[in-house]
C-alpha cells in the first residue's frame, strides 16, 4: 500500500538591504540542512521552493512533514547569502498552500 506524502509549507519574510535571488536563497537553505544534519538528514526533507517575491521579501518553502523542524532550525542559522547580510523570519506554517496564503500573507 501506498502512503500518501505529508507536506508543509512554511512562508518566510526575508530580511535584508537588497533582494535575494531564488537560488541563492534555495541553496542557502539546502547548505544549512547539510551542514547540520549531514547526507541523512538531507535526504529526508524533501525541499523545494514554491513562490518567492523579492519586491514583497517574502517566500514560500515546501518540506516533509516530519522535517518541518529540521528546516525550521536550518533557516534560523542563515544570517548571509552571498555575502549579503540577511534574516528569514518564519511567518507561519500550514499544511496547504490556500491556508497558508490566507492566514500569513494576506
Amino acid at each position: 500500500m501506498l502512503q500518501r506524502i505529508r507536506r508543509r509549507y512554511l512562508a518566510l519574510k526575508i530580511v535584508s538591504e537588497q533582494p535575494i535571488k531564488k537560488s541563492d536563497l534555495l541553496n542557502s537553505v539546502w547548505n544549512k540542512v547539510h551542514q547540520l544534519y549531514g547526507e541523512y538528514g538531507a535526504s529526508q526533507v524533501s525541499l523545494s521552493l514554491i513562490e518567492h517575491n523579492p519586491e514583497g521579501n517574502y517566500a514560500i518553502i515546501r518540506c516533509s512533514h516530519k522535517a518541518v523542524e529540521m528546516v525550521r532550525a536550518s533557516i534560523a542559522t542563515i544570517t548571509k547569502i552571498n555575502e549579503k547580510t540577511v534574516t528569514i523570519h518564519i511567518v507561519g506554517v500550514s499544511g496547504t498552500l490556500k491556508s497558508l496564503r490566507k492566514k500569513f500573507l494576506s
